[in-house]
C-alpha cells in the first residue's frame, strides 16, 4: 500500500511537472522576448496579445499585461518617462522599512510587506509607485487565475520599471503567504537594467524567496544606471553580532593615552558615514518630497529608517560589452544613456545567448 501511494505521488509530481511551462534558470530568449514587449517592438507580438495596460497614476507609473499563446501572463512595468514627476521618483532615494503603510491620500492608505526581516529597507520613491500599481495588479493576477486559469506569470520591468519589478515579486509573495493570491501560482521575474532596490537585508530576502533561479537582474557592465542609488554603509547597518559593538569595553581596558586615540581615529572614521547618511536622508528625503507632494498633494510623508546601505539583489546576469559592441555604442558625454538603452541590451543578450 505504501509503495501504491508513492507511485501515485511521483506520477502526479510528473502531470504537474509537464504541466508547467515556466522553468528556472536564465534564459535569454525569455529575456529578450520581455524587452522586446517592453520597447513595444514587434519580435514577440506573434504570441504574446495585449489585454490590458494601465492608466498612468502616481508618479507617472504605468503597467501593461500580456499574454501568451501557451496561457503563460507577462506583468511589464514602465521605467522613467521623460518627465520631472517620474524622475523624482528615482530621486525620492530616503529609505523606508520594507513591512509598513503608505497614505496616498486621504482615503487610500497602502499596507505592504516586502520582506520578513524586521532590518530590510527599500527606496521610498519606487515604493510609492508599487504602491499605486499593486492593488490593480493584484486583482488582474486574481481575475485570470479565476477566470482563465492562468497560474505561470512573468514579472518584467527595466530601469525604473526593474526598481518596481523586485518590490512587486516581494509584495506578491508575502501576499500569498497571506492568502491573499492562490498559492500555486509561479512568478519568474527578470528586472533589467535595474537600480538597487534596497539594503542587504531587503536584498538577503528577495533573493531567499526567488531561491533555485526565479529572480534575475540583468546588467550591462557599461551601463551607470545599476550601479545607483549610491550606497552608505556605517556601522548600524551591520548584523546585531558583530565585533564592532565590542569596541567600546575593549577600548576601556586599555591604558588612559591609548583609549584617548583609539576613540579619536574611531570618532573620525564612523562619523563622516553618519553625517553622509544624515544629509542623504535630509535631501533626498524630506527636500525631495516637497516636490512629490506637488503631485501627491495628499501623500503624508512617511517616516524614514536610518539607513543607505544600497545593495543589488536577484542573480546577476552580466552581459559585457566587447569591441563590436564598443563600435556601435562608443563612450559619450552627452549621450548619458547610451548604455541604458533597449538596443544595447538587445544586442548583448543575443550574442551572448542566442
Amino acid at each position: 500500500m505504501r509503495s501504491l501511494i508513492l507511485l501515485l505521488v511521483l506520477f502526479f509530481s510528473v502531470i504537474v511537472s509537464a504541466q508547467t511551462k515556466l522553468q528556472p534558470g536564465f534564459n535569454g530568449k525569455e529575456y529578450a522576448e520581455l524587452l522586446s514587449l517592453s520597447y513595444f517592438t514587434h519580435d514577440a507580438q506573434d504570441y504574446y496579445h495585449l489585454e490590458y495596460r494601465s492608466p498612468e497614476v502616481g508618479l507617472l507609473n504605468q503597467w501593461t499585461f500580456y499574454l501568451r499563446n501557451d496561457n503563460v501572463a507577462a506583468i511589464d512595468i514602465r521605467g522613467t518617462v521623460n518627465k520631472t514627476v517620474s524622475w523624482m521618483e528615482n530621486f525620492y532615494a530616503a529609505m523606508i522599512p520594507a513591512t509598513g503603510s503608505l497614505q496616498l491620500n486621504d482615503s487610500t492608505t497602502f499596507n505592504y510587506q516586502l520582506s520578513a526581516d524586521s532590518k530590510a529597507m527599500v527606496h521610498t520613491g519606487w515604493t510609492i509607485g508599487l504602491a499605486c500599481l499593486a492593488p490593480d495588479i493584484e486583482k488582474k493576477v486574481n481575475d485570470y487565475y479565476q477566470q482563465k486559469h492562468v497560474k505561470e506569470f512573468f514579472l518584467f520591468g527595466h530601469s525604473q520599471g526593474g526598481a518596481i519589478t523586485f518590490l512587486l515579486r516581494s509584495y506578491l509573495e508575502y501576499e500569498k503567504q497571506k492568502g491573499h493570491i492562490p498559492a500555486d501560482i509561479v512568478f519568474k521575474t527578470y528586472c533589467s537594467a535595474a537600480p538597487k532596490p534596497g539594503n542587504t537585508y531587503y536584498a538577503y530576502d528577495y533573493d531567499f524567496i526567488t531561491r533555485n533561479g526565479w529572480g534575475f537582474t540583468v546588467v550591462n557592465a557599461a551601463d551607470w544606471v545599476p550601479e545607483t542609488p549610491s550606497s552608505i554603509q556605517t556601522e548600524n547597518d551591520f548584523n546585531p553580532t558583530n565585533p564592532f559593538i565590542l569596541v567600546p569595553d575593549i577600548v576601556k581596558k586599555q591604558k588612559w593615552i591609548v583609549r584617548v586615540a583609539v576613540k579619536k581615529i574611531y570618532k573620525k572614521m564612523n562619523k563622516p558615514t553618519q553625517k553622509a547618511q544624515k544629509k542623504f536622508q535630509k535631501y533626498l528625503g524630506r527636500s525631495v518630497y516637497k516636490q512629490v507632494r506637488k503631485t501627491l498633494p495628499q501623500l503624508k510623508e512617511p517616516e524614514y529608517a536610518k539607513g543607505n546601505n544600497y545593495i543589488r539583489a536577484g542573480v546577476p546576469v552580466i552581459l559585457m560589452p566587447d569591441e563590436e559592441y564598443r563600435k556601435k555604442f562608443p563612450e559619450s558625454n552627452e549621450k548619458y544613456f547610451i548604455h541604458h538603452s533597449f538596443d544595447a541590451y538587445y544586442m548583448l543578450v543575443k550574442k551572448y545567448y542566442f
